[in-house]
């Protein structure tokens, strides 16, 4: 087998000749990716211990946000208890009033009012419940859209110090 001496381990029949095309192609992306990337003027890398306090910072408010939901749910739990109790407690007097004896006319009447009171009662119900879930969500993103507002204040800084020279 025939050597080339310009290239140590060059084999001059030519079955080599692909290993090195691909060789000097790599090279020259590498040129390339290292030029594209030099031209970029990427800034300064920031200060990593004002990364992981921001960091630090958006995982306090995320769990004072779950904390918030949490409480919420829970109290929607609550009185949800509550309500079902009181509607229990409501029914079972419903129904001792309605075995009095009476006329039907009476009792229709008795039965089309207490449908009434029980339906205005679970409307207001349900607007209670939605009021608790609606003041638990606003506390929760608020948490949120304040350390949102915080963390674009810092980075802010940081592009304006990172664009000062020197």
């Amino acid at each position: 087998m025939a050597k080339d001496a310009s290239e140590p381990g060059r084999d001059t029949t030519g079955r080599d000749a692909p290993f090195f095309t691909a060789m000097a192609q790599a090279r020259s992306a590498a040129e390339d990716f290292t030029k594209f990337f030099a031209d970029l003027k990427l800034p300064a890398m920031p200060d990593m211990e004002v990364l992981l306090n921001a960091h630090r910072r958006n995982m306090e408010a995320l769990a004072a946000a779950n904390r918030v939901a949490l409480e919420g749910a829970q109290a929607v739990a609550r009185r949800q208890a509550e309500i079902t109790q009181q509607t229990l407690a409501e029914f079972t007097d419903a129904m001792r009033s309605m075995a009095n004896p009476e006329s039907p006319q009476m009792r229709a009447a008795r039965q089309a009012d207490l449908l009434k009171r029980a339906y205005a009662q679970a409307i207001t119900n349900m607007r209670e419940l939605g009021d608790l879930i609606q003041r638990s969500n606003a506390e929760a993103i608020g948490l949120i859209n304040a350390r949102f507002a915080e963390a674009m204040d810092e980075v802010k800084a940081l592009a304006q110090k990172s664009a000062r020279p020197g």
